[in-house]
């Protein structure tokens, strides 16, 4: 019995002496670290940004240069002390060519490769150690993203959405003007307001397969909105809709907004860009067509031309005008 107590007593001072081994063991390693942790970290450290103190703006000019404006000129002006990369590929870099002198305080960076203007990239500067992002302004986005929808990229003349409710009240100008207020309206309210139910509801409690079914209901509460209200405050245009204001809900071109700004995952700005130049360009399509049916009418067009088949003419003839916008760049 004795010896059984001496073995139990000789484990229990084993492990004891084997734990505090241990915790003198991590105690010296971390302090190892400790002491070597800012020695390491140093080398690795990213460069400080840069709040506006040396590189007062930075911007694309296309197709292959960055032009720098400094506030105070820089003692390195070599090609190593420069690294541009794209902002989605931080580990990409594009090799400088040449670096130039533009002014006293300007420089101007020559990369190889094709640069886009409304790209994100990023700048950083090894001597002094700065970075900093390169953007296109906020404003300049946004009336480059409203022009683009309206002229480049019109739902219409490029890409032939939306055309029952184009057809359907395109005969008279009044009505076309009246459809086109109408129909912006709609495409505003509900693209903002299906971008918060993606944004705060759909996206951060993983429902996106619902989003067809949610912005068409966005939607229909909208054009039902209005169908209420033009009921109420001008009945005559509202008799000239027609069937043609309830369609609204189901416009490709309404439902195509909300989608592509779902699928892009677009900020608020973007969004309303979209939406405002996806409205402007219907709008301005109807007008544009109402005109040319009505000068259309005065003319002796040949039977099996009348009605429908001139429209799909015409609107032909305003695809291939509209085509002329293709390629039109609003940064250089």
């Amino acid at each position: 019995m004795r010896d059984l107590r001496a073995v139990r007593a000789a484990r229990v001072t084993a492990g004891g002496a084997r734990a505090a081994l241990r915790a003198a063991a991590l105690g010296a390693a971390l302090g190892a670290f400790g002491a070597l942790a800012p020695a390491a970290a140093a080398p690795d450290a990213l460069p400080a940004s840069d709040p506006g103190r040396l590189v007062r703006s930075a911007a694309i000019r296309t197709p292959d240069q960055v032009v720098l404006r400094l506030a105070r000129p820089l003692a390195r002006r070599d090609a190593a002390n420069f690294r541009f990369t794209e902002a989605s590929a931080p580990d990409l870099p594009y090799p400088i060519r040449e670096v130039r002198a533009d002014g006293e305080t300007g420089l101007v960076l020559v990369v190889d490769g094709r640069l886009d203007p409304q790209a994100s990239y990023r700048l950083e500067i090894a001597d002094p150690p700065v970075s900093r992002p390169v953007r296109p302004a906020p404003w300049a986005l946004f009336t480059t993203t409203i022009l683009a929808a309206a002229l480049i990229n019109n739902f219409v003349f490029t890409r032939y959405l939306g055309l029952c409710v184009f057809f359907g009240v395109s005969r008279r100008r009044d009505t076309a003007l009246g459809m086109g207020a109408t129909f912006f309206m709609v495409m505003v309210g509900s693209g903002m307001l299906s971008w918060l139910l993606y944004r705060f509801v759909l996206r951060p409690l993983d429902l996106r397969f619902l989003q067809i079914l949610v912005f068409i209901g966005v939607v229909a509460f909208m054009v039902q909105l209005l169908d209420t209200v033009l009921k109420k405050v001008h009945a005559a245009l509202h008799e000239k809709f027609g069937i043609y204001l309830v369609l609204i809900t189901t416009n490709c071109i309404i439902l195509a907004v909300p989608l592509l700004n779902a699928a892009a995952d677009a900020g608020a700005m973007e969004s309303l860009a979209l939406a405002m130049g996806s409205g402007a360009g219907f709008a301005l399509a109807l007008f544009l067509m109402s005109c040319a049916r009505e000068k259309v009418e005065l003319a002796q067009v040949p039977k099996d031309f009348q009605g429908l088949p001139l429209a799909f003419a015409l609107t032909g003839l305003f695809a291939l005008a509209f085509m002329g916008f293709s390629g039109l760049s609003f940064f250089r």
